[in-house]
């Protein structure tokens, strides 16, 4: 009877190995079928590293294939980013200014195999930031402090330039960059301050003198008109000239006389009534 039991579980043990067999088969099928298909999400790509090599194809967005347990699959972000960061540079005139600059860029596409060979993951830190910097002290060491504030728009082109072309250098692209308003120290702001005041009342002493020179032009041209105008008169006045206004003044006084004489009479004489000795 034991002879017996033992032969019956010879085969139940062989049975439960091959089910057992079959079961890590199946587990061993789905983790290679699960390892073996990759998703590059939208708005990323894809790098594949076999054995730690960086393969020279960069997938797209999408499902794709790919060799269990021998390539893996980096993904990395082509959308624009936003890097933004205080900077601190030096005019051509010596004087500190600081600002903050913030860039939007991606990576381009095609090329992210090569970025991540040459820098990796961490390239905001690596490259961007310290790009930003070189390409601020770079472009402001060009301009004067009062320059930075009225051809601000110039130096935020030149700044975009520089950093363009270090980006690109890195196989990112710059896509726009935005410089906040230059911030220099209390004493150069006093001081530019006190210019303007110096300025301003340059400016209303020099129209004041203006004013001035104007209001002494048309005085002299006024006296010269009031001469010549006398001179012309005097040129006018003629003997016969003088004769008629006095015959136009008697005439005046004539027609003014009421008929009627005067009744006294002045002067060293005593006063006579007139109308008495006429009686």
């Amino acid at each position: 009877m034991e002879t017996r039991n033992i032969i019956n579980l010879v085969p139940d043990q062989q049975k439960l190995g091959r089910i057992a067999l079959v079961v890590i088969t199946l587990i061993v099928v789905i983790v290679v079928a699960i390892n073996s298909f990759i998703i590059v999400q939208a708005g990323h790509r894809g790098i594949i590293l076999q054995l730690g090599a960086v393969k020279p194809v960069v997938l797209g967005e999408g499902i794709h294939f790919k060799i269990p347990f021998i390539q893996e699959i980096v993904p990395i972000d082509v959308r624009v980013q936003k890097a933004e960061s205080d900077q601190t540079a030096a005019s051509k005139d010596l004087q500190v200014v600081t600002t903050t600059v913030a860039v939007n860029f991606h990576q381009i596409p095609d090329e992210v195999n090569k970025l991540y060979q040459s820098v990796g993951l961490s390239y905001k830190e690596r490259i961007v930031d310290p790009a930003v910097s070189e390409a601020l002290k770079a472009a402001t060491a060009q301009y004067t402090a009062e320059e930075l504030i009225s051809k601000r728009s110039e130096v935020s082109a030149k700044v975009k330039e520089v950093l363009a072309n270090k980006l690109g250098t890195y196989f990112m692209q710059l896509d726009e960059i935005n410089i906040t308003e230059f911030k220099f120290s209390n004493e150069f702001n006093n001081a530019i301050e006190q210019k303007q005041i110096a300025e301003q009342q340059a400016l209303k002493a020099k129209l004041d003198l203006q004013r001035i020179e104007i209001e002494a032009e048309q005085k002299i041209e006024q006296a010269k008109a009031e001469a010549e105008s006398l001179r012309l008169q005097k040129q006018e006045v003629t003997p016969e000239l003088v004769e008629l206004r006095k015959i136009e003044a008697q005439m005046k006084a004539i027609d003014k006389w009421d008929g009627k004489m005067p009744n006294v009479t002045g002067g060293a004489m005593p006063f006579i009534d007139v109308n008495t000795v006429m009686k």
